[in-house]
């Protein structure tokens, strides 16, 4: 049966995204991406100009910035805001490990494409930073520097990216992105001086 249009874009963003995760973006051709989709090679030029322009595709189309936009009114509140962005930031890396991965890859090589990749994770951890200074602000967290506290969340949330590394030291490597982020999401709260780290929060959000 023929592919619709909408169909063979997500084959071909799907094939780009196992291959780069695996080979690097250097490392995989515009043949190898149709190859792995059952495409035909001019159809990466035709539906998007390119293989760098697939590469921003993924983001576009697979990084989970409309879900953290979509509770807008728990990202008002301090506590509850700061739980699901660490929430869908671990959900991310232990969901989708591709684009994980990718991200991983680019940022480490500093590449040209760090760039474009930040236009999507910044807006995340300027809102982390903003909801910090809101609670201190109010008296909801306790912590000295700025800064500092915003790097400390942000290493929390991104530690899962580094599972398969500590795997060896783990005796549970089974917890499922809902609970590994429930858990950091504490972790974090309690850290900023919250008892009441507000559980509901996450299934609010669902």
């Amino acid at each position: 049966m023929a592919q619709t249009e909408p169909e063979m874009k997500i084959r071909i963003l799907l094939a780009a995204k196992k291959l780069f995760a695996k080979q690097g973006f250097d490392g995989t051709s515009v043949r190898q991406i149709c190859e792995e989709a059952g495409a035909n090679v001019a159809l990466v030029s035709y539906y998007f100009g390119g293989k760098e322009k697939v590469f921003y595709a993924l983001f576009e189309n697979f990084f989970p910035g409309e879900r953290i936009s979509d509770n807008e009114e728990l990202l008002k509140d301090p506590v509850h805001g700061l739980r699901l962005l660490v929430e869908e930031v671990i959900r991310f890396n232990l969901t989708d490990v591709e684009m994980s991965s990718i991200m991983n890859q680019e940022f480490v090589m500093k590449s040209q494409r760090t760039e474009a990749i930040s236009s999507f994770t910044f807006p995340i951890w300027r809102k982390m930073r903003e909801l910090l200074e809101k609670g201190k602000e109010q008296g909801v967290f306790r912590f000295e520097s700025l800064d500092q506290t915003l790097l400390f969340v942000v290493s929390v949330a991104m530690a899962h990216k580094k599972l398969a590394y500590f795997t060896p030291l783990l005796s549970d490597c089974e917890a499922t992105p809902e609970t590994a982020g429930a858990e950091a999401a504490r972790f974090i709260l309690r850290g900023l001086g919250v008892e009441d780290a507000g559980e509901r929060a996450s299934q609010e959000a669902l």
